[in-house]
């Protein structure tokens, strides 16, 4: 039964892999406990680029780019503990060296090893529809989030307190919602995950242009994310390192998964 509810292609690496992401992983939290580094919204905010960076490296792993020694680092689940741990390490360093430029050292090296990535990816062959859809998904979830956003801060003002990283949370899930609506209805991609699926192939669904009968799944993944966004205000308020860093968690399950979608379209489509 749990199987079942697992997105398609999941799988574990061989176990030296296994025991070395498992390593790196418990050495990196451990060092996070003991150091406890300041948590703000920037800082969060700050790891954005490290949530793509773990789609891409997945989108290799997909396209068979990765040599052979590395690829199990980058399938799923493994890919997730992998820049986890890079990003717990990068942000240790960041703290010791910079501790007045946290956030902006760890974003930089973020985006840093994401572009070599997504330089990779592109290099193994253009789709210049799946591209030109992309831009359409990320065009359309601007808007959309920046909607959602007024809305439901003038319906809760107090989610205002989540600042950017609760609106980071939002246009994460707005973009997944768009990009997953774009690519079953104008690629022909189809969903990984059980439940999104069932959503996306629900019958008797008046289609719409551009997403068809993917609104209902954007639709969904909105509420949603307003509502776990607007729950987590009072938490932000009471524990600011807590819920900032529990809110960016949520950030990243949207944002990971659409950064993932608009790659893979454009070097797959």
């Amino acid at each position: 039964m749990v199987v079942g509810l697992l997105p398609a292609g999941t799988t574990l690496p061989p176990l030296p892999h296994l025991l070395v992401v498992l390593l790196a992983t418990g050495g990196v939290v451990a060092a996070l406990r003991r150091r406890r580094p300041r948590v703000t919204a920037r800082r969060v905010l700050a790891l954005a680029p490290w949530m793509a960076l773990g789609s891409a490296a997945h989108v290799l792993y997909v396209v068979d780019a990765l040599p052979p020694l590395l690829a199990p680092f980058a399938g799923s689940p493994t890919v997730y503990l992998t820049v986890g741990s890079l990003a717990g390490a990068a942000w240790l360093a960041a703290a010791a060296a910079r501790p007045d430029r946290v956030a902006t050292a760890l974003a930089a090296a973020g985006a840093l090893c994401l572009l070599p990535v997504v330089a990779v990816a592109l290099g193994t062959g253009l789709s210049l529809a799946g591209a030109r859809w992309s831009a359409v998904a990320l065009a359309l979830a601007l808007p959309i989030t920046g909607a959602a956003w007024a809305g439901l801060t003038r319906l809760r003002p107090e989610v205002a307190v989540t600042g950017g990283v609760g609106a980071l949370a939002l246009f994460g899930h707005a973009l997944d919602g768009v990009s997953t609506a774009v690519g079953t209805t104008q690629l022909g991609f189809g969903e990984r995950t059980p439940i999104s699926r069932i959503l996306l192939e629900l019958g008797g669904i008046p289609p719409v242009p551009v997403l068809g009968e993917g609104w209902l799944f954007l639709l969904v993944k909105l509420a949603v994310a307003s509502a776990v966004v607007w729950l987590f205000a009072a938490y932000v308020r009471e524990e600011p390192a807590e819920g900032y860093l529990l809110l960016g968690f949520v950030a990243a399950m949207g944002l990971g998964p659409a950064a993932h979608n608009l790659l893979l379209f454009s070097v797959a489509a």
